[in-house]
């Protein structure tokens, strides 16, 4: 895919943003090899959710690239595990929406990131079976191509200020209720104009393009995430877990365009969770 806004080449994120693009690229190739191929080999893992054998070549690949072009930098895959090396680690969901994949539907597409010291730095979405891409790296903006649009655009989240004009994505109702919390998205779904559930990273993409206001979920991995979060911040938006702790590592997610993130918290918040981070920034 094409349209790739160059970054600043005194930026020292520029090399490795174009190769985020070019492992973004791969992955599209090999997952769409075989995307609704009537003999896809699917099976199922111990936590009893499903991988193709195209989410396990997407992540081969893009393992064999970087350890060409980047083998001293540490992984982090869904598919094949943790290799942690020095304070770079590459965190990769080879196709994320699996379960959209193989029935043919085309919401999904491979999530890179560069993590250095823990925090996301670049962040690349490429959903590929709808022509659409979204990238970011620290410092440079986010910025989308596809549907036609050339060269790529700069994307910014919305300036919706109230929740009564807000629009929400809330991914599955099951997440919310296996957690606990389905009382709380109830509340925020009567707080908000509307409700819809987009579903997997085209959420948050939409979020950052000022589309939707407000994206929660539960029961995530790291790299469910770590490419979302350069690309939701440098479009202006916040990303926390739903009680408002800083990153993706806590197994919940908040994004919004910022103006609403204290009154969705709110809502949403565990209130001990609220406190005791509350008191740690005190």
């Amino acid at each position: 895919m094409n349209g790739v806004s160059t970054p600043s080449p005194g930026n020292d994120l520029s090399d490795d943003l174009a190769l985020a693009l070019e492992l973004a690229d791969l992955a599209d190739r090999v997952a769409l090899e075989r995307f609704r191929s009537a003999d896809l080999a699917i099976s199922t893992k111990p936590d009893r959710t499903f991988v193709t054998e195209s989410d396990l070549a997407v992540e081969r690949a893009i393992r064999d690239r970087l350890a060409e072009a980047r083998p001293a930098d540490g992984i982090l895959g869904e598919e094949f595990g943790r290799d942690d090396r020095g304070s770079r680690q590459w965190i990769i969901d080879p196709i994320d929406g699996t379960s959209n994949f193989l029935r043919g539907v085309p919401v999904w597409g491979a999530l890179i990131s560069l993590a250095i010291d823990g925090t996301p730095a670049v962040g690349v979405a490429s959903m590929p079976a709808l022509g659409r891409r979204w990238w970011a790296a620290r410092g440079l903006g986010a910025w989308t191509d596809g549907d036609g649009e050339s060269p790529a655009r700069r994307i910014r989240v919305s300036g919706v200020e109230s929740l009564a004009d807000a629009s929400l994505s809330f991914q599955s109702i099951a997440q919310w209720r296996d957690a606990g919390r389905l009382p709380a998205l109830l509340a925020l779904g009567e707080a908000v104009w509307r409700d819809r559930a987009y579903g997997d990273l085209w959420s948050y993409m939409l979020l950052a393009e000022g589309l939707v206001d407000i994206v929660g979920e539960f029961d995530v991995k790291e790299y469910d995430l770590a490419a979302l979060v350069p690309i939701v911040e440098e479009a202006g938006g916040v990303f926390t877990s739903v009680d408002g702790a800083p990153g993706h590592a806590h197994g919940s997610a908040l994004a919004t365009n910022g103006l609403l993130h204290e009154q969705v918290l709110a809502i949403v918040a565990d209130p001990a969770a609220s406190e005791s981070r509350d008191e740690r920034n005190a």
